[in-house]
């Protein structure tokens, strides 16, 4: 905890990034309390026909089941360029950052699960125009699925 009562996560990160069996720990204290707050958050939205974002940064396979998830996007860059960015824009240390995206669900893994990819290896205007992409399709997904519900012969 920091002077004032919240949490430092920089002397965090350096505690369980390093130690599989803190991160162990922390995961087994904290996911819980997240998958609760992740299911009431998308729960509050049951019967809307908005588009519900979930940020799930170790996503599973049983994460689609569990929270009932229509599609699975997933945001990807290479390994070496989010490295290259945690060093030069977040100022991390290179063995902190390569310990934190080795503690991460790996890429192959994540790309498997994914529906939809947002390629993030360029330039923010190129992240624009990839989020822009998604987001079409995820709006045409919603249409499609309405219009099944709409006909029950379908």
């Amino acid at each position: 905890m920091d002077a004032d009562g919240l949490i430092d996560r920089p002397a965090l990160a350096a505690v369980v990034f390093g130690d599989p069996g803190a991160l162990a720990d922390l995961n087994a204290i904290t996911h819980p309390a997240i998958g609760v707050a992740m299911i009431e958050r998308k729960d509050a939205y049951a019967g809307s026909d908005e588009i519900v974002v979930l940020d799930i940064p170790l996503l599973r396979a049983v994460h689609r089941e569990l929270l009932s998830l229509a599609a699975v996007v997933v945001v990807d860059t290479p390994t070496e360029v989010a490295l290259a960015r945690l060093v030069g824009s977040r100022g991390m240390d290179r063995g902190d950052a390569e310990a934190r995206i080795a503690s991460q669900v790996d890429r192959e893994a994540r790309l498997e699960e994914a529906d939809f990819v947002v390629d993030n290896s360029s330039d923010q205007a190129h992240l624009g125009d990839e989020v822009d992409r998604v987001w079409a399709e995820l709006v045409s997904l919603r249409a499609g699925r309405a219009g099944r519900a709409a006909d029950p012969g379908s």
